[in-house]
């Protein structure tokens, strides 16, 4: 997990994403050049089809937003439908595994850590 500001945390976002669509579109011209490189892509076909769930940014549907006293998830405008269902089960995780409390627990070991003495 990255932690970032909104104005960062979404710039990063968007790169990423955009990056991914461009090597996936530039990967399926090129497969698509020869008879060659189609069978082949017919004998990987699940391998791609595993490539292409890995960086579906709506397999993970949202992301915590951090500081806020609870679960609390974000998620694009533009999300469909797989993507706010992935949202809501990622959010149902992030509760059931109680992760805003060890945050807080993490959080609070390392203040006594951190504390500067005059």
């Amino acid at each position: 997990m990255i932690v970032t500001d909104g104005f960062i945390g979404n710039v990063a976002l968007k790169t990423s994403e955009g990056v991914a669509n461009l090597v996936r579109a530039t990967l399926k011209e090129t497969l698509a050049a020869t008879i060659t490189r189609q069978v082949g892509y017919l004998l990987s076909r699940s391998a791609f089809s595993d490539f292409k769930k890995r960086i579906d940014h709506t397999e993970y549907g949202g992301a915590p937003l951090l500081g806020v006293k609870g679960a609390c998830f974000v998620t694009h405008g533009s999300s469909n439908v797989n993507a706010i269902k992935n949202a809501i089960r990622v959010a149902a995780d992030f509760v059931d595994r109680n992760i805003t409390s060890n945050i807080e627990t993490e959080m609070a070991a390392l203040r006594p850590a951190a504390a500067v003495t005059p």
